[in-house]
This record gives C-alpha cells, sequence and structure tokens, in this order.
C-alpha cells in the first residue's frame, strides 16, 4: 500500500495558491464559505431571511480571503524596506 502524502497549512505557498487555475485555490474558498455560511445559517435559527444573510457573508468570507491573499502575495517579493539604511 502506498503511502499518502499529508497535507499541511505550511505546504502552501502562496503563489501556487494565487494561480487562479490552481485547485487548492478554490478548495480553501471553498471551505471558508461553507464555515462562515453554516456559522451565520445556525446562528440565526430564529430570523426570517436567514438563508439569505448566510449566502452574503459566506460569499463576503470567501472574497475577503481572496483579496487578503492577493495583498498578501503581491507584497511578499516587495524588498523595498530591506535596504532603508
Amino acid at each position: 500500500m502506498a503511502a499518502v502524502p499529508r497535507w499541511h497549512y505550511a505546504d502552501l505557498q502562496t503563489e501556487e495558491l494565487m494561480n487562479l487555475k490552481s485547485p487548492k485555490l478554490y478548495i480553501i474558498l471553498a471551505i471558508t464559505f461553507v464555515v462562515v455560511f453554516l456559522m451565520n445559517y445556525i446562528g440565526n435559527g430564529d430570523a426570517p431571511d436567514r438563508l439569505e444573510r448566510a449566502l452574503m457573508t459566506g460569499f463576503a468570507g470567501a472574497v475577503g480571503l481572496g483579496i487578503g491573499l492577493w495583498i498578501y502575495s503581491r507584497g511578499k517579493n516587495d524588498d523595498r524596506f530591506q535596504n532603508f539604511d
């Protein structure tokens, strides 16, 4: 039986995550959407518009994570401040 390689968050490089064709990016965004959606859907038990709120909040969380990863990967190789002195 072949050994299955273990996945660890430190193995993710932002360059390969920010490739729009990378399946890892879509998996992380989908997990973020599901977690935020379920937190809002379960937490708003008596609200009449809980589905709409949960969908909008989950989508906003996934978009926010995508923007944050883009900003992080853009500034990661910026060495303007390394040669300050």
